[in-house]
């Protein structure tokens, strides 16, 4: 099990990765990652300081909440709770959802706008065969009240549309929701720019897309591991930092 110090590293620079990638919403949105917590106290999470960008995380700013989003690390940090509603729903009602994360990325809004939603019919969807749910806009998500319908539309998959809003993910781990993001975020921008062209799309028999997600080369915790480290060097945020 990843140690508390080793979960604040990997979330800092994930959140300077989203940056770099261009991911960011101002001060909004969020990354949370699920930390040992001990024998029967609530389950505790790392979530970004309220009020700074993404590129000013750091291991020693993020702040520890409880699965009621009150902080636990005696820091005095600021958290937007309202924003946690979304991750405190899932995180509360999946074991594997370690970590999640949700953006409001161009591509991926545009998609959750669009009536059809995301297609099965270019390479990075097509690996989402099955995986991708949709959850219906109830306006902006701050009602508690909305955490069940939430959890029921994401029921076991790891990919969520959120309708005329944005997308998020879950995974066992931050390198893994960043893999399952990257593609996520991939197939929603090839999707949007296959449209703009003339034609019809060309569509991806059932059966083979049955048989796409399984055989993945990226569909280990491994391969998600070097592909995390890999961004980390490519955006010149040092994987140690």
């Amino acid at each position: 099990m990843e140690t508390e110090a080793q979960l604040r590293r990997d979330l800092a620079n994930c959140y300077r990765l989203f940056d770099w990638l261009g991911w960011t919403e101002l001060i909004f949105n969020h990354i949370t990652v699920r930390v040992p917590t001990p024998a029967g106290e609530k389950a505790q999470y790392l979530i970004n300081p309220f009020g700074l960008h993404y590129s000013e995380v750091t291991p020693e700013n993020l702040v520890r909440i409880d699965i009621d989003g009150n902080v636990r690390d005696g820091s005095g940090g600021r958290v937007n709770k309202a924003g946690f509603i979304i991750h405190s729903a899932i995180h509360a009602a999946r074991e594997d959802a370690h970590c999640i994360m949700h953006v409001h990325t161009t591509a991926g809004c545009a998609i959750s706008c669009k009536e059809e939603g995301l297609r099965h019919d270019n390479f990075y969807t097509a690996m989402l065969y099955e995986d991708v749910a949709y959850h219906e806009y109830e306006g902006v998500t701050t009602n508690e009240d909305e955490q069940p319908r939430l959890v029921a539309s994401l029921g076991k998959r790891n990919h969520l549309i959120l309708r005329n809003h944005g997308v998020l993910v879950v995974g066992p781990g931050i390198p893994s929701a960043f893999n399952r993001l990257w593609t996520l975020q991939r197939g929603c921008e090839i999707q949007l720019a296959s449209d703009a062209g003339n034609g019809p799309n060309r569509q991806i028999p059932a059966e083979i897309l049955r048989t796409v997600p399984e055989t993945r080369v990226a569909g280990s915790a491994e391969v998600h591991r070097l592909i995390f480290e890999t961004m980390l060097r490519r955006a010149g945020i040092a994987s140690g930092a």
